[in-house]
């Protein structure tokens, strides 16, 4: 931390401009070494300066430095950002003569490490910065900017405030039992806190799982027999021939996969080869893909052919799937009907060639998985894994004092378990954690990030 460290922040490769970054204590100094324009220890901070990289007497760019002086600056350190030509050659060029005058080649992450270290953001700020990167939609970026405007770490502390309360009363009656003036707490006293913060806590993990799909995508597997029209189905929704589509059946031998945008959310869309007794080695092993497609899907779409009769193999399906989210279509509302739709419940007819149909049919998968008006996304949406285990870990430890309350346990040994809950949450935002976790945490990031 006492060291200087620079990283190129742009892509690597030609374009408009690339960005070297310099923080830390002497981030000035190496850059006035290899500048020829302003001294930048004389320049006002956050203003930007025409100039000069040089490599002793050689010009190697006309460039443009932004100088930001502590503690106002992303890492609450000196920052300075060379802004130069975006080839590759000179990027590389002023980030070694950068190195040769001491600086040392930032780690990945480590500029929002420094910032998290030096107490500009927390844990969860940290984590939704590469959030934002990441974001391929709209959905995606409210739910970031949630977590790096701090909301998601005001949502944590105030749960932590609520159980240091309790924690500090129970210490109080423990340690001074004499002070008639303080209000004793009982297990009894203690029971609908605990209760409200379990019920609150489940709240949000029942989001949670919305919160997840929204940002790595809903795994969406279509099945059906084969020729139901399920890679129509898929070209239709992603707007595109992706797969090859013919009368015979058998046509889609293994899985066929695409990304589609409907709304701010992703679908990760796969077509499956047509389920039936297969007829040799190659339909076998797809049909052996699909089903395993099927135990790893968040969604099914359960494709019926309205130009044929109901059999038992689409029986079949139908219990295959039963216990799995699923959207039932009947396609093929433009041939005459011949399918008996009495056995099957809840289901769209449509044609995959008519757009007001697929439109139809997203709509529909939006509602079955819960994914609301994106204006009404709050805090309590959280996509995180590590911030998501945590608010488990919580949870069990705050079961655990209503266990403890039911058994009429000691009020100190319920305290254990609300002081390890209040741990727990303390991870969420840093406030309690170690060096493997950062390491590891930031190692994820994105090199000049």
């Amino acid at each position: 931390m006492n060291d200087t460290i620079a990283m190129i922040s742009t892509p690597i490769g030609s374009g408009g401009i690339s960005i070297i970054r310099v923080s830390g204590e002497k981030a000035l100094d190496f850059t006035n070494e290899i500048y020829k324009g302003k001294d930048l220890y004389k320049v006002a901070t956050h203003t930007i300066h025409y100039g000069h990289i040089v490599d002793e007497n050689e010009v190697i760019d006309e460039v443009l430095v932004s100088v930001m002086r502590a503690p106002k600056t992303y890492t609450r350190e000196d920052i300075v950002e060379i802004s130069c030509h975006g080839g590759v050659f000179v990027t590389n060029k002023i980030l070694e003569l950068l190195l040769l005058k001491g600086a040392r080649l930032a780690e990945p992450g480590e500029f929002t490490k420094r910032a998290f270290l030096n107490g500009r953001i927390d844990l969860t700020q940290a984590e939704a910065v590469m959030d934002l990167i990441e974001a391929k939609t709209k959905t995606n970026l409210k739910i970031a900017n949630l977590g790096l405007r701090g909301d998601i770490k005001k949502l944590i502390d105030d749960f932590r405030s609520r159980l240091l309360v309790c924690m500090a009363k129970i210490e109080v009656n423990i340690d001074y039992p004499e002070y008639e003036d303080e209000e004793q707490i009982t297990t009894e006293l203690l029971k609908p806190s605990m209760e409200k913060m379990n019920e609150e806590l489940q709240k949000i993990l029942n989001r949670c799982e919305t919160s997840q799909m929204i940002k790595e995508g809903i795994k969406t597997v279509i099945i059906g027999k084969p020729n139901v029209g399920k890679s129509s189905l898929l070209n239709a929704l992603l707007r595109e021939e992706k797969a090859i589509v013919t009368d015979i059946a058998g046509t889609t031998r293994d899985i066929v996969e695409g990304k589609s945008n409907i709304g701010g959310i992703i679908l990760n869309l796969i077509d499956t080869a047509g389920m039936r007794d297969a007829g040799d080695v190659v339909e076998r092993i797809g049909i052996q893909k699909t089903k395993e497609a099927i135990n790893k899907a968040d969604l099914i779409i359960l494709v019926f052919d309205n130009s044929t009769t109901f059999d038992d193999y689409d029986r079949k399906l139908l219990t295959l799937t039963a216990d799995k989210r699923r959207i039932i279509v009947v396609n093929k509302e433009d041939l005459q009907a011949k399918i008996d739709v009495s056995e099957i419940k809840d289901y769209i007819l449509l044609s995959s060639f008519n757009e007001k149909d697929i439109e139809k049919l997203e709509s529909k998968i939006k509602q079955e998985c819960q994914v609301g008006n994106i204006n009404e996304m709050d805090a309590s949406y959280i996509g995180n894994a590590r911030q998501i285990s945590k608010i488990k870990q919580a949870k069990k430890a705050i079961e655990d004092s209503l266990e403890a309350i039911k058994e009429n346990m000691p009020i100190d040994i319920v305290s254990i378990d609300i002081t390890s809950a209040w741990h727990y949450l303390g991870e969420i935002t840093g406030e309690e954690t170690n060096e493997e976790l950062i390491k590891e945490l930031f190692s994820k990031f994105c090199l000049g990030k």
